[in-house]
């Protein structure tokens, strides 16, 4: 039987929502409209889906230690694990 976390499925999932945009300078941005405040730059595109990734991360930790709901973004009304 396959090992499954449960983290680890809301990030893979909520990283295919990631918006990316070219800025004039060169640059990417980055977000995942669902998770407000989960933006990201970087100088590559790649670099800039690494910092989100983090940043995201970053973002779940935080908003579950202040005991916050998050988004269910992948066809749930919101992610209501908490951390206790």
């Amino acid at each position: 039987m396959e090992e499954r976390f449960i983290l680890s499925d809301y990030i893979e999932q909520a990283i295919t929502l990631a918006v990316y945009d070219k800025l004039e300078d060169g640059t990417f941005s980055g977000r995942i409209p669902p998770c407000q405040g989960v933006l990201a730059f970087g100088n590559t595109l790649y670099e800039c889906g690494e910092i989100l990734h983090s940043t995201l991360e970053d973002w779940i930790l935080v908003g579950l230690k202040l005991n916050h709901p998050l988004p269910g973004a992948f066809g749930e009304d919101e992610f209501t694990t908490r951390v206790s």
